[in-house]
């Protein structure tokens, strides 16, 4: 691409993301269908072994077989080149945002999305004639770190990582500092036998344990449909577990590329069936921040990795907060690891009981986040921002007037003050005891507290999951505090 402002400036005006965005559909559902061929092949070719043996069944086997393998490379060519062409999409569409009152940032976008691109699909060009290789050496075990998994993934050739993606996506599907395009890859491939597996499983299942099942489909069903989705930022499945009630990690854009990353925490109740409304406040934040901050890309990824308590009872306790901290923490690292370039600025936002893991994370040990951002909070399992181990200290919260959180989740000694307060003090005592915010909650300190000593930000009287309302302040916040620019 030229840099001359003047055709920059043309171009740009008359250029549409929207064919970006088409041609990466279309190769999606390139790749589905390729899929469902695969998957045919692979059914005649069990019934084949089963009816037809001998020399020539044997080289009919192979030569089918071989078939097979290339349209699974062929699916991993056509996610590749999806991956590529919503990238450019995106960043041609911050350029188109630039182009009016910053033009010289508008052409830096533009000509760094256009050789990045041209560079992408040079290399999947040679990609698609290399032959797959199986690696020589070992996977890492259980104990590498995320720094030390992606040396290992960085230090293996392009053929041998595209034969585990091809062959043995389990391996590069669930470890943290694998690039996040590789890993939605790998997941990708796995998921049709996942959701072949939960349908045999329902089959079978009686009772609880099969509506349990069909509620995890569901939820599956709407992953499914906007992973195929050619609406908004692309989504890459960066996880998928399908045990319990399903767990599963989202990015929206490649973190990998992004000069911000936003690691949202749902809370009570989230699990795969509620994923898509969880998914959706995700979004929302990075839409924001791409209309605020269009100089540099930005990515938010809805982190699902553990088990949220589903009744008042287990929301109770910070057992599963304390399980899922060392989780949180080792992705944050993987986030790290795998980032292409300059450091990203990386923030990690809880909503009510992910708050606490939030906290929990940002408690223990290296947390790798420029800020947290605690939204709608029961406590943080600390009473002070002081607590929390950040290199930066950058601590915001925000808690609305008329969110539930605040008077629930009452600590008890905070409970027994305020109903001697009631009992004692004549006419007014209910108002001073419950008319306003609770100080202490049951996880600690109310972080949206001044005492507390975060930031503490607005938001319009909307409830515990209000926050994320077009025309919130609050929504504006969040994606300022993703880019680095709230004050």
């Amino acid at each position: 691409m030229t840099s001359d402002p003047g055709t920059v400036h043309a171009r740009l005006r008359v250029t549409d993301p929207g064919r970006w965005r088409a041609l990466a559909l279309s190769w999606r559902r390139w790749a589905d269908l390729a899929g469902r061929l695969a998957a045919e092949l692979a059914a005649r070719l069990v019934a084949l072994g089963r009816s037809w043996t001998g020399a020539a069944a044997t080289a009919a086997t192979s030569r089918l077989g071989g078939l097979h393998r290339r349209l699974v490379l062929f699916r991993l060519h056509c996610w590749r080149a999806d991956q590529f062409a919503s990238e450019f999409a995106a960043s041609l569409e911050r350029a188109r945002r630039l182009v009016t009152g910053q033009l010289a940032a508008a052409i830096s976008v533009a000509t760094r999305a256009d050789l990045r691109a041209s560079e992408d699909f040079s290399r999947l060009t040679d990609a698609f004639h290399a032959s797959a290789e199986p690696p020589d050496g070992a996977r890492p075990d259980c104990t590498a770190s995320p720094a030390e998994v992606h040396e290992w993934w960085a230090g293996l050739p392009p053929a041998q990582r595209q034969w585990l993606l091809a062959t043995e996506p389990g391996v590069p599907a669930g470890l943290d500092g694998v690039p996040a395009a590789d890993r939605d890859i790998a997941n990708r491939l796995l998921l049709d036998n996942r959701r072949a597996e939960l349908d045999r499983a329902i089959t079978y299942a009686r009772g609880d344990d099969r509506d349990r099942l069909r509620s995890v489909r569901d939820g599956l069903t709407a992953l499914s449909d906007r992973l195929a989705d050619g609406d908004g930022p692309r989504a890459y499945l960066l996880r998928l577990d399908l045990a319990g009630e399903g767990r599963a990690v989202v990015a929206l854009g490649d973190p990998d590329r992004a000069g911000n990353v936003l690691t949202q925490v749902p809370g009570m109740t989230a699990d795969l069936a509620s994923f898509g409304g969880e998914l959706t406040r995700a979004e929302r934040v990075v839409t924001r921040a791409a209309e605020l901050g269009p100089r540099v890309a930005s990515s938010a990824v809805l982190w699902l990795d553990y088990d949220a308590p589903d009744f008042v009872d287990e929301a109770a306790r910070s057992r599963q907060a304390e399980a899922a901290a060392p989780v949180l923490r080792r992705f944050q690292d993987g986030l790290r690891a795998g980032h292409e370039g300059p450091a990203a600025r990386q923030t990690v936002l809880g909503h009510s009981y992910g708050s606490l893991v939030v906290g929990r994370a940002a408690s223990g040990p290296g947390l790798d986040a420029d800020s947290v951002v605690f939204v709608g909070s029961p406590g943080v399992g600390v009473d002070s921002a002081s607590d929390l181990r950040l290199r930066s200290g950058e601590v915001w919260s925000s808690t609305a007037r008329n969110d539930v959180i605040q008077w629930v989740p009452v600590a008890p000694a905070g409970l027994a003050r305020d109903l001697a307060v009631a009992a004692t003090v004549p006419f007014v005592g209910p108002w001073l005891a419950f008319g306003r915010p609770e100080e202490d909650l049951w996880f600690g300190r109310n972080p949206s507290d001044p005492g507390f000593g975060a930031r503490v930000f607005a938001s319009d009287p909307k409830g515990h999951v209000g926050y994320w309302n077009p025309g919130n302040p609050a929504l504006d916040t969040m994606a300022a505090i993703t880019l680095g620019t709230a004050r």
